[in-house]
């Protein structure tokens, strides 16, 4: 039986390492609705890369390259985007950070 589910995934502390948003499930699609990324270590300014591991297989794919977000500041995303099966949202900052990330989405089974 066919749903759709609002939900949110919450990553506190995003860094330099690869960090896994949304970690897809096959017979699911999501539809990302906003991403909200907020510093929070009050540093100088941060980049961040997001992006889609087309099913988890290492292929990446960018939506966002070197996104400033300031000392303290927030950034949102607010374009949709759709996630199939075993993708990935995936996110990594430039250098060591911290950086808060909310993302909500639209969980649809099939």
């Amino acid at each position: 039986m066919a749903s759709e589910v609002l939900k949110v995934s919450l990553k506190a502390g995003v860094t330099n390492s690869e960090n896994v948003l949304l970690n897809g499930v096959n017979g699911h699609t999501y539809t990302i609705l906003s991403i909200v990324m907020t510093e929070t270590a009050g540093a100088a300014g941060e980049t961040i890369d997001l992006y889609i591991d087309d099913g988890g297989s290492g292929t990446d794919y960018e939506i966002l390259s070197d996104q400033a977000i300031g000392a303290n500041e927030t950034f949102v995303f607010n374009d949709r985007l759709v996630l199939e099966d075993e993708d990935h949202l995936c996110a990594i900052t430039a250098s060591s950070a911290n950086i808060d990330i909310v993302v909500s989405y639209l969980d649809q089974t099939r």
